[in-house]
């Protein structure tokens, strides 16, 4: 039984032969650094709601939505209600969700499609985990207005995005960028439409006219599975391996691949100060922080500075390094968000920008406790026996 388990999951996890989404010529936009970019940062979900809602009804075009989980609550009806409006205007309302975690919720997206929003369920499966196209999942959040604005970020459609939890806020990252660089969103969206839906944009759309609104230089960065594997994973070691500095990061859910521990450990032993901010509990359950403190005695022994956030649960997804790069995306610092997961992330190679973020990191820092190395050696045998156990399904997580 055991061994027939084991095999089970290494077929399950095994990275996926089609390309397809490769082969796009779209792809060309992907990850090339665009000049003429402004960017707005959000720590709060309502600004960001807001200016997102306030984009979308001055739309000329189309806007295209794509989040993990829209919810059909208070915030999810006030979107719906805005889509169907804009499509009857005549404009192209298209909105993508994972079709795993939203399978519930179905009837939301047909009433919405009756209504002349275009829908898709990303990897739609009627078994899950019985195919192994059912086992990766688009984790993206994206919005493109026009091919003129893109939003990036962590946050989904939720009511608790924007009210919390009942035991603390919901702190989260989220960018507006208005220039070249959301053509690059759009080329992802693109990619994403033509998997799901086996329908392609056309190619005017996603590549609007030049667009200058600021002097930022973005990049756009995807990864995942089902198009050019484990790129943000990647990207992130080579900024800790390449540091002088420092490096912070802010991740909700931390279980460090090989690789990324290996390079969290190495910029900490040359003397780079590696800071890393972590949520104090769990959103639903509190097997994933387990299975991340696991990791923690080690990281903290080479020299790794790990702080909990303490005013609710850190759903941020930022990494800040050496004054000059800037991140901000959907990708978790664990095996689900590098290696099966679809994921997007936005560089800033800019000072200017990174001191912007590098202070959002700072205030979330006052409110956050760093764990002392020393003390951490003496938790109590319940929380080690937690970790181990958890440990054993960490891949999973």
């Amino acid at each position: 039984m055991a061994v027939s388990l084991a095999a089970w999951l290494l077929w399950l996890t095994r990275p996926p032969r089609e390309r397809g989404l490769r082969a796009l010529q779209h792809n060309e936009l992907i990850d090339v650094p665009t000049e003429g970019n402004s960017i707005t940062t959000y720590t709060a979900f309502g600004p960001m709601f807001d200016d997102m809602l306030a984009d979308i009804k001055a739309a000329k075009h189309h806007a295209y939505l794509q989040f993990f989980k829209v919810e059909p609550d208070v915030v999810g009806q006030r979107l719906g209600s805005l889509l169907t409006t804009r499509a009857a205007d005549g404009l192209e309302m298209r909105l993508m969700y994972d079709d795993l975690v939203c399978h519930s919720w179905r009837w939301y997206y047909r009433t919405l499609e009756r209504q002349g929003v275009a829908t898709a369920g990303f990897g739609r499966v009627h078994i899950p985990f019985i195919t192994r196209r059912g086992y990766y999942r688009n984790h993206r959040k994206t919005v493109i207005i026009d091919g003129r604005v893109a939003y990036v970020g962590g946050m989904n459609i939720a009511d608790r995005y924007n009210q919390g939890l009942s035991w603390g806020r919901w702190r989260d990252t989220m960018v507006r960028i208005e220039g070249p660089a959301a053509a690059a969103v759009q080329a992802s969206f693109a990619m994403d439409w033509l998997y799901t839906t086996g329908k392609q944009i056309a190619t005017d759309t996603f590549k609007p006219a030049t667009h200058i609104a600021g002097t930022l230089p973005v990049r756009i960065i995807t990864s995942g599975p089902l198009g050019n594997g484990p790129q943000i994973m990647h990207f992130t070691s080579r900024l800790l391996n390449s540091a002088t500095s420092y490096v912070y990061l802010e991740t909700p859910y931390f279980i460090p691949t090989h690789e990324m521990q290996e390079a969290l450990r190495g910029a900490a032993r040359r003397g780079v100060d590696v800071r890393v901010l972590v949520p104090p509990r769990g959103d639903r359950d509190e097997t994933t922080q387990y299975a991340s403190r696991a990791y923690f005695a080690s990281l903290l022994a080479d020299g790794v500075k790990i702080g909990t956030y303490s005013e609710g649960f850190l759903h941020s997804k930022i990494i800040v390094a050496d004054d000059s790069v800037a991140v901000v995306g959907s990708c978790n610092i664990d095996p689900r968000s590098h290696l099966l997961c679809e994921e997007i992330v936005a560089v800033v190679d800019s000072s200017a920008y990174a001191a912007e973020l590098k202070e959002v990191f700072l205030a979330d820092e006052t409110v956050s406790t760093y764990i002392d190395p020393a003390a951490w050696q003496h938790r109590s045998l319940m929380e080690r026996c937690g970790e181990v156990l958890a440990l054993t399904i960490a891949s999973q997580l």
